[in-house]
């Protein structure tokens, strides 16, 4: 059976303050018979997702209900269609889930980290040890890190690229932040499913969460030890000078180096900076959020 005929009933709109407008409109269809589908509902009505409402072209239809058996009547079924400003664009719409774009959601944290740096009177960074250039042992600092968890759908769970991309660092500029800041801690999914005209659409959704830490995901290490690598590049056993004894003696405590396995003397011990994750092109596999 069709639909024979149709009506709509007064458009009504609701507005809150801070939020986007919701437009609503009424069909009551007449049906030759009673088992007329919700798609043929539809296609009289000439309403469908994604169709923008008659009188205010930027609100797109989001919702659409039907209730058969209208005031009592077998003959005759109500469809309701709600309207909205899309938040992202047209294509929040699509009528196939996996082609909706990906939904974007940040949230900052903080995190204790080892202490290594200070801020000295002019807001320049220098490193945190005591009078004789030894650094302080276990004292940690909170810093700030940042979430993002991207939500998307898929026609099918991308298993091999969640397997490779996890614990993978950035390896350029990334969403402003610098190389090897971002690391993606894991991307998981679940099946879902959807009726659209009339047949059941299943799909996957997808959700990777990506962590941003201030000071990065590499190693940062005072570099301090027993041993020293000489001139010649041997290496050997770090001495220091006995002055009540007049001799050069092991060190009993690890002594601060320059980086290069030499004694730095009287200053600070260099930091050393270790990446110990692999890195890829996050804009390639996540993109970029909607501006």
């Amino acid at each position: 059976m069709a639909v024979h005929s149709w009506r709509e009933l007064p458009r009504t709109a609701t507005h809150k303050i801070g939020e986007s407008p919701v437009f609503e409109r009424r069909f009551v269809l007449t049906l030759d018979g009673t088992d007329t589908s919700a798609t043929d509902l539809i296609l009289a009505a000439q309403c469908d997702f994604g169709t923008a409402h008659p009188e205010c072209a930027f609100a797109l239809c989001f919702d659409l209900a039907v209730n058969e058996g209208y005031e009592g009547s077998r003959y005759h079924s109500e469809l309701i269609a709600k309207y909205e400003i899309p938040k992202v664009g047209t294509e929040e719409y699509q009528v196939l889930p996996w082609q909706r774009p990906d939904k974007w959601t940040f949230q900052t944290q903080g995190v204790a980290v080892p202490a290594l740096y200070y801020l000295d009177s002019s807001d320049q960074y220098k490193p945190l040890t005591n009078s004789a250039n030894d650094y302080f042992e276990g004292l940690m600092v909170d810093e700030a890190q940042q979430k993002c968890i991207i939500e998307g759908n898929r026609l099918a769970f991308p298993s091999a690229l969640a397997a490779a991309i996890t614990n993978r660092t950035n390896d350029g500029v990334y969403l402003g932040c610098p190389m090897d800041t971002w690391k993606c801690q894991g991307i998981s999914g679940e099946i879902a499913s959807e009726l659209i005209d009339g047949q059941e659409c299943r799909y996957w959704k997808i959700k990777s969460e990506l962590l941003y830490r201030e000071s990065g995901w590499n190693l940062r290490l005072p570099d301090v030890g027993f041993n020293t690598i000489s001139t010649t590049g041997v290496k050997q056993r770090a001495m220091v000078y006995d002055d009540k004894n007049n001799e050069w003696v092991a060190s009993a405590n690890p002594i601060a180096l320059d980086g290069n396995g030499a004694p730095a003397g009287s200053g600070a011990p260099a930091i050393l900076n270790r990446r110990i994750y692999k890195q890829c092109d996050f804009s390639n596999f996540f993109g970029t959020p909607p501006s």
